[in-house]
């Protein structure tokens, strides 16, 4: 099993992509924190998980925007389990149906803290516990199709998603030194919407492979981009999108 010992940090856990992640981990061995800000959800997962494997989950309510609340989830994480090994910064949220013409601007700040503050928070306290550690590490960081050709109707989720690929090369460079590995996977349209629970039966999708993606295609490049088979793999964006980007 790839991570066996290992342990792991799912942001956004509770449902959809992070979900799948979370379960992918548990099934190849390692200890997972559920880092959710809704409670009903992180604690369904981490029941589930421990189900699967006894005592394999934690669930760790944090807002992934705080500096506080990322500074005690890192604490609780190591406390119960005795370290960190990979971090994936999953959490997002979206404007979605807005322009910059109408995008009120409490609305992109608080896109941009849950989305973009989130990864670099996450990324800071983890990492000094990775470093700390000496042993190196593995950050995930889920981007977006949406970030790489912007959006008509997400101006801020598209910003903030651009800017998590860059963040990903500017971290991997940083942390490279300490043997800790920093990549992104962009998907595009995967499962429910962003911040929804039900995914709509008509909802569009083009790409190359003619189907829509389920979160366990994510679940699988993660698994694979946080495992020491990509041990030579960094700053790179893995994008798992069916070839939306380049449908033609």
């Amino acid at each position: 099993m790839r991570f066996e010992r290992k342990v792991g940090i799912v942001t956004g856990g509770g449902r959809n992509v992070g979900q799948a992640i979370a379960h992918r981990f548990v099934a190849e061995g390692a200890s997972v924190a559920v880092v959710d800000l809704d409670s009903g959800r992180g604690e369904a997962t981490a029941a589930e998980l421990n189900r699967q494997r006894d005592g394999s989950a934690l669930f760790v309510p944090c807002d992934v925007s705080s500096t506080s609340d990322v500074q005690r989830m890192v604490d609780d994480v190591v406390t119960d389990f005795g370290g960190v090994d990979v971090l994936v910064n999953n959490v997002a949220t979206t404007d979605r149906g807005h322009t910059v013409l109408d995008l009120d601007e409490r609305l992109w700040r608080r896109v941009l803290a849950t989305t973009l503050d989130s990864v670099f928070l996450c990324s800071k306290y983890v990492g000094r516990q990775m470093v700390r550690q000496g042993r190196g590490g593995a950050i995930v960081n889920i981007g977006s199709t949406s970030g790489h050709r912007g959006r008509a109707n997400a101006t801020a989720y598209s910003a903030a998603k651009g800017a998590v690929v860059n963040l990903t090369r500017s971290l991997a460079t940083q942390l490279g030194p300490h043997g800790i590995r920093v990549n992104t996977v962009t998907p595009n349209k995967v499962g429910s919407p962003v911040g929804e629970d039900v995914e709509p039966p008509d909802r569009n999708r083009t790409n190359l492979l003619g189907r829509g993606a389920a979160p366990d295609d994510i679940a699988n490049a993660v698994a694979f981009v946080a495992s020491d088979e990509a041990g030579f793999v960094t700053a790179a964006d893995l994008l798992v999108d069916g070839g939306s980007l380049y449908r033609g």
